[in-house]
């Protein structure tokens, strides 16, 4: 099944679906997140297909927010590792004002069969909710920090890198939306990017079923390594 003809699927199922359960009020709760598991495959440096797991919570409390996540990709044919990947991320935010906030970013990657063996980066930065509406969302950041990688062959940089994201998501019905995530990382050595596609649509209750697909390139990597890998993936979500 292509990534496109999920997508299709998620998104008819997401304007069909009745509400099986009643409407829940709004929580005073601060801390919401989800848990995802699911089927995913994945083309240029490892072409396979495994499950992949990942969890991610918010904190909202006063004006902090903090955001954590992780993510882990293991695959294996007759015994032998064919894909294997893990991710990790902190992110703390204040409010200054209802829509600009100013953010401090760790995030660590790692990937066995990648251009990259480990990159960990170090930012802080300014966001701005760009947009903010019922039906659509728009945040933007940019920031600067310092990374750390190194790739298959065992050759370390360090460098100075800019950064810049945007966060988009169109809420366009009451049981399903669509998001769009930007990421890049700018250092002297080498470029990372990132492309993050979704749909998501509400089963029952508290469960979701997740189709993304995501983009990932490296602008510098080893002779015999993959500039750019991709993930299609579709998952059960259950959001808290």
């Amino acid at each position: 099944m292509t990534i496109r003809s999920v997508l299709v699927l998620v998104s008819s199922l997401a304007l069909s679906v009745p509400v099986l359960a009643a409407e829940e009020e709004e929580a005073d709760d601060p801390l919401e997140g989800n848990v995802k598991l699911g089927y995913l495959a994945t083309t240029g440096n490892t072409e396979t297909s495994s499950l992949n797991t990942s969890f991610e919570a918010k904190y909202v409390v006063g004006q902090w927010h903090h955001e954590a996540m992780a993510s882990a990709i293991n695959a294996s044919e007759d015994k032998v590792t064919t894909a294997e990947a893990y991710e990790a991320g902190w992110k703390s935010g204040w409010d200054f004002t209802d829509r600009d906030f100013v953010f401090g970013r760790l995030n660590w990657r790692k990937d066995r069969f990648g251009g990259f063996n480990t990159q960990f980066s170090q930012t802080v930065g300014y966001g701005r909710r760009i947009v903010d509406t019922d039906a659509h969302m728009l945040n933007g950041e940019v920031g600067f920090g310092a990374r750390q990688s190194e790739d298959q062959l065992g050759v370390s940089q360090d460098e100075t890198i800019v950064t810049g994201a945007l966060d988009y998501r169109w809420t366009f019905s009451d049981t399903s939306h669509f998001g769009q995530t930007l990421r890049i990382e700018a250092g002297s050595e080498n470029t990372f990017s990132e492309s993050v596609t979704s749909i998501t649509a509400r089963l029952v209750g508290a469960l979701n079923l997740v189709a993304s697909y995501t983009i990932r390139n490296n602008s510098d990597v080893p002779i015999g390594t993959e500039k750019t890998d991709t993930r299609s993936a579709i998952s059960l979500e259950y959001a808290f």
